[in-house]
């Protein structure tokens, strides 16, 4: 059982913050990913990737985040650092666990927004070791959440649903944490105000730009591949 300390349940309440003030329409339901592996000196690599389902009678199909700056005529460079700050906050939700866990570490995290629940899955796969890659895991989690079915995938999606077919099904920790929305009347606009939506400040952020590299509908966070950027640039 994961202990689910006050520092954790105000990370959650930042998270909540951070998605409701990302999206710049009024939505039902949304469904974030991300992982976070640890490597050398302390450094961390990762993906973050959600969609969220418009409000409306008719059914309609998930929002990618990474459409949101295309579909509502938005600077995608500013977005993108709200998308980072996010990522940040989920590696700072991580090592919060860190110091009360005395077992292993949660790899990847689920969750799910519907209504007035807050629903976070913790899995412990190996994703240094892992026999998919990311773009194949995005694929699976698209299929077991946003109920993509076999027919809608492309050619290239179904070689990754039957690979999985295909793989023995491995014993994996998973744990499951629900409660209710922690805030109220957050502004669902982007207003790109990122130095006063968040203590990280950067003061030379534009010299010092952290590389996002964009591979399937995801971003691929790389502590190593943004501290060699930064110092080619000194």
């Amino acid at each position: 059982m994961l202990n689910h300390t006050k520092k954790i349940k105000e990370i959650y309440e930042e998270i909540q913050k951070r998605l409701f003030y990302m999206i710049p329409e009024k939505w039902d339901k949304l469904y974030l990913y991300s992982s976070v592996i640890d490597k050398s000196k302390n450094e961390k690599t990762g993906e973050l990737f959600f969609y969220y389902i418009p409000k409306g009678i008719l059914k309609k199909r998930p929002i990618n985040v990474y459409e949101i700056p295309n579909k509502f005529n938005i600077d995608e460079t500013q977005y993108l650092k709200l998308v980072e700050l996010l990522f940040e906050k989920i590696k700072e939700l991580r090592e919060e666990f860190r110091k009360s866990e005395s077992k292993e570490l949660w790899s990847n995290i689920t969750i799910l927004i519907e209504g007035t629940r807050f629903k976070v899955s913790y899995d412990y796969d190996d994703l240094q070791n892992s026999d998919f890659n990311s773009y194949e895991r995005h694929v699976l989690w698209r299929i077991k959440y946003l109920g993509i079915t076999p027919e809608q995938c492309t050619k290239e999606e179904k070689e990754a649903v039957k690979k999985y077919a295909s793989l023995p099904k491995k014993l994996v920790r998973h744990e499951t944490y629900e409660t209710g929305i922690y805030i109220r009347d957050v502004k669902n606009l982007v207003e790109y105000n990122t130095d006063g939506f968040d203590k990280i400040q950067e003061p030379q952020e534009e010299k010092e730009t952290k590389n996002i590299n964009k591979m399937k509908n995801q971003i691929l966070f790389s502590a190593e591949e943004i501290e060699t950027q930064r110092r080619n640039k000194e």
